[in-house]
């Protein structure tokens, strides 16, 4: 590790410039977060799948209903469900 100035005018030259490489820094991780961002909204949804297993309340959690993978019902009212084949 660097040694830092033992004088005042010193450390207020190192602590001014490493506050302006902090900002270099933050718009850069902004920019890249901006970027990363419109690339993600870019990317087509994945396929649902076929077929989900809703499952009931429960410790056992039996399989109660089998809906198709676009089914509107498992979206509307929150059950749980998982995909299968």
């Amino acid at each position: 590790m660097s040694e830092l100035p033992p004088d005042l005018p010193g450390l207020c030259t190192v602590v001014t410039h490493l506050r302006a490489e902090l900002g270099r820094a933050e718009r850069a991780l902004s920019t890249a977060e901006e970027r990363e961002a419109l690339a993600a909204r870019r990317r087509p949804l994945p396929e649902p799948p076929a077929w989900l297993l809703e499952r009931g309340i429960g410790a056992g959690r039996i399989p109660v209903r089998v809906h198709a993978g676009d089914c509107w019902d498992t979206l509307t009212t929150g059950c749980e469900t998982e995909p299968f084949d």
